[in-house]
């Protein structure tokens, strides 16, 4: 964790201002967290892919170099499923400018969060608070938010979440650890 000044941090798609004398946990690749997930066999969350077709873009510079990316970009065609990388509980559905229409998922454990962004849609009958199974459909791609329409996708991230379970907080791990062969 790094104090830092009055800064504006981009967490998966979401602007949060950071007061000075805060606190910030910088991404990280544990080794434990990502053992730990690998174990659990996670699904890759776009349907019909597999892990040799999702690229690493985790840490790329996005505006102009200001910040890092927090998340995998998955590409695939709109409408494209999107499935629950594992058994757990829906506990946000968020839109925001930045992400577009999300989902916040937990683990069963409540040890890490799985974030879903740019949506063209949720599922039918998704609501906070449902229990999801590994590989139900949970939302469609799209390019909702700051996602340009010509390039439709899904931003995927991975938190490890604090000891107060907060949904948009926790320290960030790089889903592609989890899924490299």
């Amino acid at each position: 964790m790094r104090p830092w000044g009055r800064a504006t941090h981009w967490r998966a798609g979401c602007a949060i201002a950071v007061a000075a004398g805060s606190v910030w946990a910088a991404p990280v690749d544990d080794a434990a967290a990502v053992a730990a997930l690998r174990a659990r066999q996670l699904e890759i969350p776009v349907q019909g892919l597999k892990a040799p077709q999702v690229t690493d873009t985790y840490q790329q510079a996005r505006a102009g170099g200001t910040r890092s990316h927090e998340a995998l970009d998955i590409a695939a065609p709109a409408g494209t499923p999107v499935r629950a990388v594992e058994d757990g509980k829906i506990v946000k559905l968020f839109r925001s400018v930045p992400g577009g229409i999300t989902i916040y998922q937990f683990d069963p454990g409540q040890q890490f969060a799985y974030y879903y962004a740019h949506l063209e849609r949720y599922a039918p009958a998704l609501v906070e608070g449902a229990v999801v199974r590994k590989g139900e459909v949970i939302g469609y791609v799209g390019s909702t938010g700051n996602a340009s329409a010509a390039a439709p996708h899904l931003h995927f991230a991975i938190f490890r979440l604090g000891p107060q379970r907060q949904w948009w907080r926790g320290e960030p791990i790089n889903p592609f650890l989890v899924w490299r062969p």
